[in-house]
């Protein structure tokens, strides 16, 4: 194994999920008011009504397809009855609407923060850099694949890049699985170790936000309409606040 084999498929990704966990707990621990979308919403929402769900739900589903892609082993899916044409022609096909849906909406949006004045005032350089990472780790996923259906050359990662990032977690990485792949699968792997590196001192954070406490909270009510109301004793959670 040379140096450079050591350092991209070894040192790189060990490296970045490090920084990945330890940021976000120096950021939560440190920076909680910084820990935000730095929402934009009270200056446009025309653009970001359509970019947004856009750009969202797209991400949603290419990172769900990564999911599946790279911690489900083929066998897996054989032994559920799934074919491994069948699963590749889904994927691809999922994968570029999810990829195309994602591109389109983070176009919106980054057309909104350059066009509308008092969005691009509220764009820091951390906001750019972040842009280019997430931008071009899709693209690079997203083109690598298409281009190898176009051609009629379509790599199946899920015998060398699938194996080798499961790898990294068995603390065993099988260096010479990752090497076997194209070029443009590499090159998104190396993009999206730096995004994750980068993932904890950005607005990503927001993704571990997620307000789940507001589907099973009861709503706030300023004037009851019912007139048996204090007949009965509340349900948990309703109690009458003084």
């Amino acid at each position: 194994m040379s140096v450079l084999d050591a350092l991209l498929w070894i040192a790189i990704p060990y490296v970045s999920i490090a920084i990945f966990v330890v940021g976000h707990y120096w950021r939560y621990r440190y920076d909680k008011f910084g820990w935000t979308t730095r929402s934009s919403q009270l200056y446009e929402r025309r653009l970001l009504r359509l970019g947004s769900p856009l750009f969202h739900f797209g991400v949603l589903f290419v990172v769900l397809g990564h999911v599946v892609g790279l911690l489900i082993p083929e066998n897996w899916t054989e032994a559920l009855g799934i074919s491994e044409t069948a699963y590749h022609a889904g994927a691809f096909t999922l994968g570029t609407v999810a990829g195309v849906c994602t591109l389109g909406g983070a176009a919106i949006l980054i057309y909104r923060r350059r066009t509308v004045g008092p969005v691009f005032s509220a764009t820091t350089r951390n906001d750019k850099v972040m842009y280019v990472l997430l931008i071009g780790t899709i693209l690079l996923g997203l083109g690598t694949t298409v281009l190898g259906n176009v051609t009629g050359h379509p790599h199946d990662y899920r015998e060398t890049v699938a194996p080798w990032f499961r790898s990294v977690f068995y603390l065993h990485p099988e260096t010479a699985l990752i090497k076997q792949a194209p070029w443009g699968f590499r090159a998104h792997v190396i993009a999206a170790w730096v995004l994750f590196a980068f993932w904890p001192f950005s607005r990503l954070v927001h993704v571990f936000s997620m307000p789940l406490g507001y589907l099973t909270r009861p709503y706030i009510v300023y004037r009851s309409r019912d007139a048996r109301l204090g007949a009965r004793a509340p349900r948990r959670g309703w109690e009458k606040v003084p």
